[in-house]
């Protein structure tokens, strides 16, 4: 029922690809499946390297072979210990990729990490972990929306010594540099009141050259957590 793939490298060095994956399922009390197996070392890009030796594949693609393992007998349950650390950018987003289709497949997957846009591109649900302690779990999308802020920045084309009674009535808010004007709303960004502030700055004779908006990050969301619950 449950594959693991754990962070250290432990496999045998003389055996070949197929044969250690091959093997693992076996070790699982499945019956041989070839498809089943090509099908894994397809999918993980390890079909041309299906003869070659352990210790002849390169840190990356060994670690590709530990979550073909993992796979090899079909679990229902699958815990991946930061299954990316230290590996190239191809494998981890095909390990994103893959990761998605067994979500979609049925299998419920344990990831730990510590790239916060990983968990952010793949996870249904979130925990956050400090120094061993739970601080939250929560549906990601949820969460980011519970906790995460929007913002409108204006980059204005020349520094505002300071703001007018007549801009921070509407909420606005003035960068350290002077040279952006921050709001901050919540659920939409209402388009009445971006027409509001814009022709209040017109008035002023303040001229605009940018205006984007901004969402908190996945990331942003953890450090503000885990800061709010350090000593």
């Amino acid at each position: 029922m449950i594959g693991l793939v754990p962070q250290e490298l432990t496999l045998e060095p003389f055996e070949t690809v197929w044969g250690t994956v091959n093997l693992s399922r076996g070790l699982f009390g499945r019956s041989p499946d070839p498809r089943y197996i090509e099908k894994i070392l397809t999918q993980l890009s390890l079909w041309e390297k299906r003869n070659s030796p352990i210790r002849e594949l390169s840190g990356g693609m060994k670690r590709r072979v530990l979550i073909a393992k993992a796979l090899s007998h079909e679990p229902k349950i699958l815990f991946l210990d930061e299954p990316t650390a230290g590996v190239d950018v191809d494998l981890r987003r095909d390990m994103w990729v893959l990761v998605k289709a067994l979500s979609k497949g049925g299998v419920t997957v344990v990831l730990t990490t510590h790239y916060i846009e990983e968990a952010e591109e793949i996870a249904d649900r979130i925990a956050v972990i400090n120094k061993g302690k739970i601080l939250v779990v929560e549906d990601k999308t949820l969460l980011m929306k519970r906790l995460g802020k929007k913002k409108l920045s204006i980059d204005l084309n020349q520094p505002l010594p300071k703001l007018s009674d007549g801009l921070s009535d509407l909420g606005l808010i003035l960068s350290e540099d002077s040279k952006t004007l921050f709001y901050n709303y919540s659920d939409g960004l209402d388009r009445a009141k971006i027409l509001l502030i814009l022709n209040a700055l017109s008035e002023k004779g303040i001229q605009v050259d940018n205006i984007r908006t901004e969402e908190s990050s996945l990331e942003d969301i953890f450090v503000e957590i885990v800061t709010e619950n350090t000593p």
